[in-house]
């Protein structure tokens, strides 16, 4: 498993939202403070 170093940034990406809107994490950057959340999922 890949260890993320503190205060590195995230690369940048992009993904659907709830009304199907495409949102890049670099439409915040500089804007806000972002929470990333990572679900595994179950399985």
């Amino acid at each position: 498993m890949a260890r993320v170093q503190v205060d590195t940034p995230a690369p940048d990406f992009e993904l659907c939202d709830a009304q199907g809107r495409v949102v890049r994490l670099s439409d915040f950057r500089g804007k806000r403070h972002i929470l990333l959340i990572f679900n595994r999922g179950f399985g």
